[in-house]
């Protein structure tokens, strides 16, 4: 057994050879991370493509499982990437879309109502001490940051983020009569 030599590094692989070899188990490693069959066999024909595409740069042939795995978790990582982007969409700027296409203008009563919920708003934040009344004008009405509220303000982001805590627990017992 010490005669025979381990590794014939010279012998060329061809990449048919190294899809009989591997391919079942990327497809297992595929499916173990997706869970679902039809979208591992989809990654998996991308992760096919995407290493007979680089097949001729690869310098290491004794690592080529590894390099299949790897090939497989960066399709894994654009799927998911691409999938975040689309729900993000579904969930923010379609909703947009609809409001905008079935928009009906508020009814005097309705807008008179809201006009005043708005003004009781605004008592009830000018009702808080300074301390938790400042982070709020200057997240909501301005627009800032908490980062940009911290460095104003020159508070830590935490205490930033505290004050903004309860002065929302104080203004929600008080503007859970106006709802």
């Amino acid at each position: 057994m010490l005669t025979q030599p381990v590794v014939d590094s010279v012998k060329e692989i061809t990449f048919d050879e190294i899809v009989r070899e591997y391919g079942l188990s990327v497809f297992r490693y595929l499916y173990s991370i997706v869970g679902h069959r039809e979208l591992a066999e989809d990654l998996y024909q991308e992760v096919l493509l995407s290493a007979y595409m680089g097949f001729s740069a690869l310098q290491d042939k004794a690592k080529v499982k590894s390099w299949l795995c790897k090939i497989a978790m960066n399709k894994c990582r654009d799927y998911w990437r691409k999938e975040m982007s689309a729900k993000t969409f579904w969930e923010e700027k379609v909703h947009l879309y609809c409001k905008l296409e079935f928009y009906e203008p508020p009814a005097p009563e309705e807008r008179l109502l809201r006009k005043y919920a708005k003004e009781e708003l605004v008592k009830a934040v000018c009702e808080l001490p300074e301390r938790y009344r400042e982070p709020l004008f200057l997240f909501y009405f301005s627009g800032r940051s908490l980062a940009e509220i911290s460095e104003y303000t020159r508070l830590p982001l935490s205490t930033v983020k505290t004050r903004m805590k309860r002065a929302k627990d104080q203004l929600r017992n008080k503007v859970n009569s106006l709802l």
